[in-house]
């Protein structure tokens, strides 16, 4: 009976977050996939069974295209976040003592400013008359400014990269953290040296956390909206842009809800893989 009770008391201090998570997450996507199966001429919504909208989907070959480039890139920042995340978490994992949670604040500074200035500040940096051009003229290193470096693919992986690097760190961490310190030195008495031990020892024990923050990342990058909006121009549009069209301007809602649902599946799909991936590679390294 006390058992009984214990359980029922957790299930009423989780309830909050429980009708939260129902009407917040689930009623959302279950009105995203009924609105899916939809049809609608102008104004005029029918809810009903159709799947005219998926055979759009699996028909069009530019939104073929807008995935391909969207996975791309989720693809490309993910790993470029990973790159630049590890040195940090090796550093606040291994060199910094007892002040490990100073430091893990210090690096999640960025994160607390709003992600919208982050990614608009990256507009005076990459811009016409921006920080970089700017400085390459003022050193006379070019005549005119450069046209390249804002509204394409390269300034949007920056922009992503550099807001959510930060993330990347912690998984990275935490694998870092539990990892058996006495097996770096059994390798080094073993021979190893410090390259040596890290390629055979601390990367391959490091690996969940390292693959944890690549479908961490990649997933909401997949479907970002903000970004590719802001700085991406016509040729870094990516997938989520395109699904907000269909709910403002192009005002096809069906064709935006089964977008957004088959987003969400591709997505889903690919971090499956990955993760299966990741433990091949594990058992690889083992």
């Amino acid at each position: 009976m006390t058992r009984a009770l214990e359980t029922l008391r957790a299930y009423l201090l989780l309830s909050p977050v429980i009708v939260t998570v129902i009407l917040g997450l689930v009623g959302c996507l279950g009105l995203l996939a009924v609105s899916s199966f939809g049809t609608q001429h102008y104004l005029d919504f029918d809810f009903g069974l159709s799947t005219a909208s998926y055979q759009q989907v699996l028909d069009s070959a530019a939104i073929h295209k807008l995935m391909l480039r969207s996975a791309g890139i989720a693809g490309l920042v993910a790993f470029l976040s990973v790159l630049l995340a590890f040195p940090v978490a090796y550093f606040v994992a291994f060199d910094v003592g007892g002040r490990r949670l100073f430091w893990l604040v210090v690096l999640t500074l960025p994160s607390w400013i709003s992600y919208l200035l982050r990614i608009l500040s990256w507009k005076l940096i990459l811009g016409y008359k921006g920080v970089v051009n700017s400085g390459l003229l003022g050193a006379g290193l070019i005549d005119q400014p450069l046209d390249f470096l804002l509204y394409n693919p390269t300034s949007v992986t920056i922009a992503l990269a550099h807001a959510w690097a930060p993330f990347a760190i912690l998984p990275i961490y935490v694998s870092l953290q539990r990892l058996d310190r006495s097996l770096i030195q059994a390798a080094g008495d073993l021979g190893d040296g410090p390259l040596r031990s890290f390629r055979r020892v601390t990367l391959p024990l490091a690996l969940p956390g390292v693959f944890a923050a690549f479908v961490l990342i990649f997933i909401p990058v997949f479907g970002d909206y903000v970004t590719p909006q802001l700085i991406g121009g016509p040729s870094g549009v990516m997938v989520g842009v395109f699904i907000a069209m269909q709910f403002g301007a192009s005002n096809n809602i069906p064709l935006g809800g089964a977008l957004a649902i088959s987003t969400m599946l591709v997505a889903t799909l690919l971090a499956c893989l990955l993760v299966l991936g990741t433990r091949r590679l594990v058992r690889a390294f083992r």
